[in-house]
């Protein structure tokens, strides 16, 4: 016979092995039953029952309410696994993910509005710059145009005034005149009878003038008789010349200026008066002057005072 030891030690190994078998089997099954209990939205729900009954008591007793305490919030029982469930249903996998993907989802299409607003605003961004830049250019042009006509205008404005000065010049020129050549006619015995060389000096001074605009005659006409008698003498003198250069030159007459001073002295000549005679002056105006001037015909001399030509 085996000892009683021995029996009681093969006995107690199968339990032991028959109780694993029996857990291992047990424990999967039992997981999935097993749910997390579900937080109480109102904790104070389940001691509702004896609350109403201690307070209708209380009532009954001191016909007072009693004031409201709530219980303490109770933490979530998990299960075995805690809140993930290896062995879980897919329901309830599912039931899990569908707020997950409801949120996925909400997320999408806020991005989705929020690409589109982006697009939205970056296209007027971009038609803002356009026209901008659109505006600017005209703006551009407008400042070119304008500058261009600004210088024409200055250029004109310049050519005007530079037109003005040199119309100033000449307005101031109309009365200026310079001495080109002077000419002594002399008579003999106080007649006013032109000799052959008076005629001749004569002639040589309407060839410089011939054609030529803006000069005067001065003619000074001198006598030596005195007084009254002394000025009509040298009056008939000067008619004499005058006639001579109307008649046979067709000189203008407005051209020529005459005085008689009958033995008075002129201004630049203190000599005393012991002939008859005429002296004449060219004076040309200076605007006259810058003009050129034809060659004068017979080659007439600048001056002619004192020059005796021969016959």
């Amino acid at each position: 016979m085996k000892p009683i030891n021995s029996v009681t030690d093969n006995l107690l190994c199968r339990q032991f092995a028959i109780l694993l078998l029996a857990s291992a089997i047990a424990l999967p099954a039992l997981a999935q039953d097993v749910q997390p209990s579900p937080t109480p939205s109102n904790p104070s729900a389940q001691s509702q029952p004896a609350q109403n009954t201690q307070d209708s008591s209380s009532v009954a007793q001191d016909e007072r309410p009693v004031p409201y305490t709530a219980a303490p919030v109770q933490p979530a029982k998990e299960g075995f696994w805690g809140h993930m469930n290896p062995f879980a249903r897919k329901n309830w996998v599912r039931k899990q993910i569908d707020p997950i993907n409801d949120q996925l989802g909400e997320l999408g299409e806020v991005n989705s509005r929020n690409a589109k607003d982006i697009k939205d605003v970056d296209a007027r961004a971009q038609a803002g710059i356009s026209r901008a830049q659109s505006r600017a250019d005209d703006a551009n042009q407008l400042a070119t145009t304008a500058g261009s006509q600004a210088n024409r205008a200055n250029y004109a404005a310049q050519h005007a005034m530079n037109h003005v000065d040199t119309l100033t010049t000449a307005v101031n020129s109309l009365d200026t005149y310079q001495q080109k050549a002077e000419v002594d006619v002399f008579f003999h015995g106080g007649q006013p009878v032109l000799s052959t060389e008076a005629r001749k000096r004569l002639d040589d001074l309407a060839d410089q003038v011939n054609g030529q605009p803006g000069y005067i005659l001065e003619v000074e006409a001198h006598s030596p008789a005195a007084g009254a008698v002394g000025i009509q003498n040298s009056e008939r003198l000067a008619e004499a010349v005058k006639r001579y250069l109307v008649t046979e030159h067709e000189i203008p007459v407005y051209r020529m200026h005459a005085v008689a001073l009958g033995n008075a002295r002129s201004e630049d000549d203190d000599r005393p008066v012991h002939s008859s005679s005429v002296h004449i002056r060219l004076m040309e105006n200076s605007l006259a002057a810058q003009e050129p001037a034809p060659s004068p015909q017979g080659g007439a001399a600048a001056s002619l005072s004192g020059a005796e030509r021969p016959d």
